[in-house]
């Protein structure tokens, strides 16, 4: 993430191991606890009060200094008490069920999180809730079927309706409506409350928020004989086991998709014939790509897109095989240096027309000392694809299984054929100048779900 330093408001954080720093004693108001890449003016900001009542509350002095841990009375929200933590909302959380197990109004959960209405409630948005408020305790989460009468639904988990009336603000027990999900104390301290229909047993998206440019992952426990479908933007999404039960979905988000919000759907296929569904609107957030455009040599653009459909229609193809087993390995030796990053965007003037694209993979130069030149498996898998095109050069594509696929460019020499079984850090090829290029590199590519993704995200993390 890059940030603007504005001289006077952006202090810095101190990293600590210790015990969290206690809020001035005698000030009033709830408590936030200070996380990593806080900022006094950007605690200031988010809870709206004026930086200098922030600092007298908790009897600052020193405004270049907090850390981590640290808790801060947050002066002016009045109604609000308990400690203001930070969460990540994630797929199948209520906006509805979260107020009623933090026990606020709506209007302070709109004030805490400036929200204007609850549309904005988004997959991978960052809210304030209460956490030690009124409602702490809440745990017992009740969620009624359809036919079944909240009486019923209170007594399988140990409650009864005339609680859930009380704590959600019911006027009876006739008030509730199946499907919607209520509270009442006891029960063991649980995550942001989850409402999905029955045919989804549980469902979370790991590394949230997405980024353009990154992977999502989705993972799902569908009921019993359930067949799990669905689409991210407009890809669609397919689910592999994992063998507990759960299901694993990886999709691709384009590197340029702007930023905002998009539907996440999930349809469950039930064994009677029948369907369910659900959909919330996902957060898409700026990836790690430079953002500094270059400008290339001249490129006839009717020569690139026969290359783009040839490669589109090879990396489509979903094998339901998972060839890989933890982490993808680097494809150059050590030393290795990076010559150009994923995502820089990219411009090229051709009839006095101009044409703009995005670096598709990450470059790797001839640093290694030993073996210099040798291209080395990312992952096991199946070739795919080898030969000779116009931007890529003498090209390999393994096919990784699950819709993930490894593109090695460039290459002065191929040693794999199509079909052949890869193993990682097999040597598949020499790096050349083949293509459409200036010098010899390796130009590493990754396909998730049809879509090019960044080659570092799963260099240095693990899918699934």
């Amino acid at each position: 993430m890059f940030k603007r330093l504005v001289l006077g408001l952006f202090i810095l954080i101190l990293a600590t191991s210790s015990q969290p720093v206690k809020a001035q004693e005698g000030g009033t108001g709830p408590i936030y606890i200070v996380q990593p890449g806080d900022s006094l003016s950007t605690i200031a900001s988010r809870f709206s009060v004026d930086m200098n009542d922030l600092m007298e509350a908790n009897g600052i002095v020193n405004a270049n200094q907090l850390t981590v841990g640290q808790q801060l009375i947050i002066p002016g929200l009045e109604g609000v008490n308990g400690v203001l933590d930070t969460t990540l909302i994630n797929f199948g959380n209520s906006y509805r069920a979260l107020i009623r197990k933090t026990q606020i109004s709506e209007t302070l959960f709109k004030k805490l999180n400036h929200l204007v209405s609850p549309n904005e409630f988004y997959v991978g948005a960052s809210m304030i809730v209460p956490t030690q408020a009124n409602g702490d305790g809440l745990n017992t989460q009740v969620s009624p079927a359809a036919g079944e009468s909240l009486l019923e639904a209170a007594i399988k988990k140990g409650t009864d309706p005339w609680t859930l009336a009380h704590y959600n603000h019911l006027q009876g027990s006739w008030d509730a409506i199946p499907g919607d999900t209520f509270f009442a104390p006891g029960g063991e301290t649980t995550a942001n409350p989850v409402h999905l229909p029955s045919a989804f047993l549980s469902a979370e998206i790991r590394s949230l928020p997405i980024k353009q440019g990154g992977t999502t992952e989705l993972v799902i426990h569908p009921a019993e004989n359930v067949a799990l479908s669905g689409t991210l933007v407009d890809r669609p999404l397919h689910f592999f086991p994992l063998g507990d039960g759960r299901m694993v979905a990886l999709q691709g988000v384009l590197v340029t998709l702007p930023l905002g919000v998009y539907p996440l759907r999930l349809d469950a296929a039930l064994p009677d014939g029948s369907t369910e569904s659900f959909e919330q609107m996902i957060l898409v957030t700026r990836g790690d790509q430079r953002i500094d455009e270059q400008v290339v040599p001249s490129i006839d653009p009717a020569t690139l897109e026969p290359e783009t459909k040839q490669i589109e229609a090879i990396v489509a193809n979903v094998t339901p095989q998972k060839y890989w087993d933890g982490d993808f390995i680097l494809p150059v030796g050590l030393p290795s240096c990076i010559t150009e990053w994923f995502g820089t965007p990219r411009y090229f003037l051709f009839n006095d027309a101009r044409y703009s694209y995005f670096h598709s993979g990450v470059d790797y130069g001839v640093c290694s000392q030993e073996h210099p030149f040798d291209i080395y498996a990312a992952a096991p898998g199946v070739v795919a694809f080898t030969g000779s095109v116009f931007l890529r050069g003498n090209a390999t594509i393994i096919d990784n299984g699950w819709g993930v696929y490894t593109l090695y460019a460039h290459q002065e020499e191929i040693y794999v054929t199509v079909g052949q079984a890869i193993q990682a850090g097999q040597v598949i090829g020499k790096i050349g100048a083949t293509g459409h290029v200036t010098g010899p590199h390796l130009h590493f590519e990754m396909w998730v779900g049809g879509v090019q993704v960044n080659p570092l995200e799963w260099l240095k993390n693990t899918y699934p």
